[in-house]
This record gives C-alpha cells, sequence and structure tokens, in this order.
C-alpha cells in the first residue's frame, strides 16, 4: 500500500495520508471527448464510483482538460466544474481516493509536435493560472482523499525544459496547499527510462514520482489506429519474444525496468505511481494480454509501486474494463484487484 504525505500534529501520531495501490483511469469524459450536456453527465455517475470500489479498486485517476475546464477568456465552466464535484462529492463518499490530472492543456498535448508552453512564458503562466483556479475549486476537499498531478506527459524538447516548469509550477501550488499532494511525471511522456532525468522538488514527502508503462508496444498497441503498428499482422505471444524476433518481455525486464522509478524516489524519500498502463483487447490475442496485465500487476506489488489501470471505459479503443456496449471484463477486473 502507498501512503503519502503523512501530517504530524504536536509531534503526536499521523492523522491524515494518501493512501493509494489499486486504480482505475476515467478516461475520456473530461478530457479528450467531444462529448457536452446529458451525453456528458450520463457517462460517468455516482453509481459508477460506487461499482469501481465494489470492485475493490481505491481510487481513480480523473483526467480533465483545460479546454473542457476553462473557456478561452479564462472562466470555468460551471457545467464541466458541476461534473468535477458531483464525482469527487461521490469518491468522498465511496471512499475512493482520487488524483486529479490535468491531461491536456490549449499550449500542450502528449500527442502534438508544436507546444508552445515550452516556448511561450504567456503559456506557462497560463499553466500555472489553470492550477490556481483548479486549487481554488478543490483545497477544501481533504488532502488525505484527494491529490494533484500537475500535467500529463510532457514532451519538450529538452530535459532540463520540463524540470523548470514544473517546478515553478509546483511552487506555485504549494504556495497555495502546502500539504497537498503533488503528482510529478518525467520527460518524454512519462517514461521509466527518463525518470533519471527529472527533478523533483527535495525535502518535499508530499510529491508522488509518476511514470507510465505501455511495453513492448507491439502487444499493448497491438493494431491501434493512431500508431505504427495499425497494420501489424504479427502473432502476438506474451511472456517471451513478443513477435518473432522480438525482444523479450517478462517479470524480470519489468522489475528491472520500473526499478529505476524506484531508485529515484528511495533517494528521495517519496513514493512511486504508475498512472497509465494496460493493453488494448483485440480478438485473439486474450491470452498475452491477461498474462501481460497479471505479470505488471505483481511486480507493482513485489516493488510496491501504486497504480492506475487505462482505463475504465474508452470509446471504441478497447482498452477499458467496460466495452462500448458495456460488458464488464470480469477477468481483468480480477487481475487487477485481487
Amino acid at each position: 500500500m502507498l501512503t503519502v504525505g503523512a501530517l504530524f500534529s504536536c509531534g503526536k501520531a499521523p492523522v491524515e495520508t494518501f493512501t493509494i495501490k489499486k486504480g482505475v483511469n476515467i478516461a475520456h469524459w473530461l478530457s479528450q471527448s467531444r462529448a457536452r450536456g446529458e451525453i456528458r453527465k450520463a457517462y460517468f455517475t455516482p453509481e459508477d464510483v460506487a461499482q469501481i470500489k465494489e470492485w475493490g479498486f481505491d481510487h481513480i485517476r480523473l483526467p480533465i482538460d483545460e479546454e473542457q475546464m476553462f473557456h478561452l477568456d479564462g472562466s470555468k465552466d460551471e457545467e464541466a466544474f458541476a461534473l468535477l464535484h458531483t464525482a469527487l462529492d461521490a469518491c468522498m463518499k465511496n471512499k475512493l481516493r482520487v488524483v486529479v490530472d490535468l491531461h491536456i492543456l490549449r499550449t500542450h498535448s502528449f500527442g502534438s509536435k508544436v507546444n508552445p508552453l515550452f516556448t511561450e512564458r504567456s503559456a506557462q503562466e497560463a499553466f500555472f493560472e489553470c492550477w490556481r483556479k483548479l486549487s481554488d475549486e478543490l483545497k477544501d476537499y481533504p488532502v488525505s482523499m484527494v491529490a494533484y498531478e500537475l500535467m500529463n506527459e510532457p514532451v519538450a524538447e529538452e530535459h532540463e525544459t520540463w524540470n523548470k516548469l514544473v517546478n515553478e509550477c509546483y511552487q506555485e501550488v504549494r504556495k497555495l496547499e502546502k500539504d497537498r499532494v503533488i503528482v510529478i511525471g518525467s520527460n518524454d511522456k512519462q517514461s521509466f527510462d527518463t525518470v533519471e532525468a527529472l527533478r523533483l522538488p527535495e525535502g518535499d514527502p508530499n510529491v508522488m514520482l509518476s511514470f507510465h508503462y505501455y511495453h513492448p508496444m507491439e502487444l499493448t498497441h497491438y493494431q491501434a489506429a493512431w500508431t505504427e503498428f495499425r497494420d501489424l499482422e504479427a502473432e502476438i505471444h506474451y511472456p517471451g519474444a513478443v513477435v518473432e524476433n522480438g525482444n523479450v518481455y517478462n517479470k524480470e525486464r519489468f522489475a528491472k525496468e520500473f526499478g529505476r522509478s524506484v531508485a529515484v524516489a528511495k533517494k528521495l524519500g517519496i513514493p512511486v505511481y504508475c498512472g497509465e498502463y494496460g493493453v488494448l483487447a483485440v480478438n485473439g490475442h486474450d491470452e498475452p494480454r491477461y498474462n501481460w496485465l497479471a505479470d505488471v500487476n505483481e511486480v507493482f506489488d513485489d516493488l510496491g509501486i501504486a497504480r492506475a489501470v487505462w482505463c475504465w471505459r474508452e470509446g471504441d479503443q478497447g482498452f477499458g474494463i467496460l466495452s462500448p456496449g458495456g460488458k464488464v471484463d470480469q477477468k481483468m477486473i480480477d487481475i487487477l484487484t485481487r
């Protein structure tokens, strides 16, 4: 169980902690979606929160996008914030913790080749202002229940560009909330192999190091239309050589790669969080998909890494616990929550 940010009072025992282990992303609701109005409202409800808790998860990661939460003039979208508060209140009622993840900005996306966030000071100030406004909305939620992830999957050309920016954003949030748990990932899409280049705040136990993991891509994104593997026809295996003459993947490899994040976090005395991982559901590849999920989760447990699978429900992309038609993948749930 990953515990962050114990608060002490007059030398007494800790009174509040942000404790998480097994979670799920609520993708394509307040992020990466064009749905509005009743369709958006019905996509994720308090009943869904209760179901997630009943399945055995202890937290959700909740991606939100700037363009959904704020109008172009910077004013808040009242409908979107009402939905956010409804979800958070339902999570509080069900004792389900939440990582609020600022997923996509108007000036930055992990899928964009041009990201003004890294070159324009006005874009950086707008980023900080997003968090000032989010903090103003969310500051009354207990620090034991809600954490902030400053930004999803940065893609700066230079690691230090991201380091400078995220540390400045961190300082802005710390001015407003000194005990809130803040989740920070490394450059190049929060990859496990860039964590050594991440410069994290020192001396703050209320920081969490995050990485994402989707390797090998031939398996996790097999025939995904938005990737180079969209036309891949090879037979997929796991564990072992995923495709013929390909690299070998197994629990030992996962332990080595995840261990890089653990080593960095250990030096700072902070925990590690895999905020995204998952495998597309593709007909004929059920066995390697379930094998991969089982092994990854076992290694997470062995190394004490909290995690949130991608994802709860996701259109037609096939990562979800729920299919586009609403069918529940019980085997996936069993693997993720055991």
